[in-house]
């Protein structure tokens, strides 16, 4: 599967912005009838497009007030110590997403907490602490302005 068409659009369209839609009110959405859709979807799957599905929790609701966004400054950036401070990162639950910049900083880090005493804990105890890193540059959340994971498709559409 090389180049998408507009039902293959349209699928991607409609399961980013609801992904437990049954495949019978996926294909009526998108104008196919089942069984050619759910094949789509199998397809879109299989090459890759679609990733997986989840449930998206609201953080605050579970008690993760804080969202604090962290530069993190390497020591060093040669291979071995790298790849070292990426597996390190990536098994630390309370970093939602990082990563690897440009400019100031090795990695850009999105890290939640349940407030701010919490967070300069975890600062001191976890991320000070990962193999190879220099400093912390920590800025907080004051407000989500946007919050989507849903990716725009719009340049995709055929001319």
């Amino acid at each position: 599967m090389e180049t998408l068409d507009k039902f293959d659009l349209a699928i991607l369209q409609e399961l980013q912005a609801d992904g437990r839609l049954s495949n019978a009110e996926l294909a009526s959405r998108v104008g196919l009838s089942a069984a050619p859709c759910w094949r789509r979807v199998r397809a879109l799957e299989e090459a890759g497009f679609i990733k997986g599905y989840h449930a998206e929790i609201d953080r605050r609701k579970i008690g993760l007030g804080v969202l604090a966004f962290v530069r993190l400054d390497a020591d060093r950036n040669s291979g071995n110590v790298t790849r070292e401070l990426e597996d390190a990162i990536r098994k630390i639950p309370e970093v939602v997403a990082c990563h690897y910049i440009s400019g100031a900083g090795t990695f850009e880090l999105q890290v939640v907490s349940r407030d701010l005493d919490s967070f300069a804990q975890f600062a001191r105890e976890v991320l000070i602490n990962l193999p190879n890193v220099k400093d912390l540059h920590t800025s907080f959340s004051l407000g989500e302005v946007k919050d989507s994971s849903a990716l725009p498709l719009k340049h995709l559409k055929p001319r």
